[in-house]
């Protein structure tokens, strides 16, 4: 791979992940400080883009597997994105926000696996090369944190409504001018099936992709475990509230870490099913120390087993895919395992979470260790089954 293509391929992930970053984190200190909203409506605002990943993904892959060239949807949902943002950003009432974040979600969704088709179809050794590519999108995601933190600490430039809204909706217009300057990737020049989407669903007459789909579906629910409640779990076990944000970052850095130099040196050496299984063991040894609950040195530690797990599990997920989709679906194949893990997953995961700690809360205090073992025991369930029943 050719240094140009690298920067190519590099820039539109880190481009792609920034905008998810500089909302994502802290959008709900905006909505429930400064707009008044509920707990229960800042739960609706995150979830429309896992309601949109249930929609609209087979939407992209049906038109990049068959009607337009992948940069050139990509460049047109992200420049109306970027609007959409923009307008969001100033709105203070629930519906009118619902409303455009809704809309947003839906052009959104499909770029998180079109990106990835994208990046697939110009790689020539996707084991080797792929990891150092995805890395720049979680450097994104930490970089657009940090710049807007920077932003807010100078006092400089002050707007009316989100600022996080804002700088995601600009990242989002620069995303979708440079779109139109990525590789050349047309639909296939001999297409099979018109709906490409139905030929993907024929995937899981295929034992081991249904397996991987079914697991990662179960996967993705118990991930929610770490994203809802983790802050105020360390917080009541002596991490200072202003300290949690840097605390949680040492995820990211593992994960940035293992894409850009553990994956390129085992997955040539192991192969999908076994990298896999490294991913899948990752989250039940987090969660198992996170009910040990001490020492606090430990659980801080075990934070780098989320980064371990998305990359091992998640990306590598994403590698296999597209390795087992036939070359006129790829783009189609990825939606699917978008639907099943972004959209389904983690939309269900969501209500579950609050599910389990609601009923493991008592005299206003959560029981951390039976809440964490919830997790811990299904984690554990789906890597046996994994190690059992997926030959890759």
């Amino acid at each position: 791979m050719d240094w140009q293509l690298y920067l190519r391929l590099s820039l539109m992930m880190f481009l792609e992940f920034a905008i998810w970053g500089a909302w994502a984190p802290i959008l709900a200190s905006h909505l429930v400080g400064p707009l008044k909203m509920s707990g229960k409506q800042t739960g609706w605002i995150y979830a429309t883009l896992w309601l949109g990943c249930i929609i609209s993904p087979f939407i992209g892959g049906q038109i990049a597997d068959r009607w337009v060239a992948t940069e050139w949807f990509l460049a047109v949902v992200h420049l109306v994105g970027g609007v959409l943002l923009l307008l969001a950003a100033r709105k203070t009432n629930f519906w009118g926000l619902f409303g455009l974040m809704g809309l947003y979600s839906l052009l959104y969704a499909p770029t998180l696996a079109l990106v990835n088709s994208l990046m697939f179809s110009h790689l020539t050794d996707p084991s080797a090369q792929a990891g150092k590519i995805r890395v720049w999108g979680t450097i994104g995601w930490i970089v657009a944190g940090l710049l807007l933190a920077l932003w807010r600490r100078s006092g400089k430039l002050k707007i009316q409504g989100s600022d996080a809204l804002t700088f995601a909706g600009v990242l989002s217009l620069a995303m979708g001018v440079y779109c139109f300057f990525l590789p050349h990737t047309p639909p296939p020049a001999k297409p099979g099936n018109p709906l490409a989407f139905v030929d993907a669903f024929k995937m899981l007459a295929d034992t081991n992709f249904l397996i991987f789909l079914l697991i990662s579906f179960v996967v993705t629910t118990e991930l929610q475990f770490y994203y809802v409640p983790t802050a105020p779990f360390l917080e009541d076990i002596g991490v200072q509230s202003k300290n949690v944000s840097a605390v949680m970052t040492l995820a990211q850095f593992a994960e940035i870490i293992a894409l850009a130099v553990l994956l390129p040196l085992l997955l040539p050496k192991i192969g999908f099913r076994w990298a896999l299984v490294i991913g899948v063991i990752a989250w039940p040894l987090r969660y198992v120390i996170f009910a040990i609950m001490k020492p606090l040195w430990l659980v801080i530690s075990s934070l780098t087993f989320h980064g371990l797990g998305y990359t091992f599990f998640f990306f590598v997920g994403q590698m296999y895919v597209d390795r087992a989709a036939p070359a006129d679906i790829r783009a189609s194949a990825q939606a699917l395992i978008a639907v099943v893990t972004l959209g389904l997953g983690n939309f269900l995961g969501t209500q579950i979470t609050g599910v389990i700690m609601d009923f493991f809360k008592k005299e206003g205090k959560f029981q951390w260790r039976p809440i964490f073992l919830v997790p811990c025991v299904l984690t554990v369930a789906c890597a046996l089954a994994f190690v059992l029943f997926f030959k890759g």
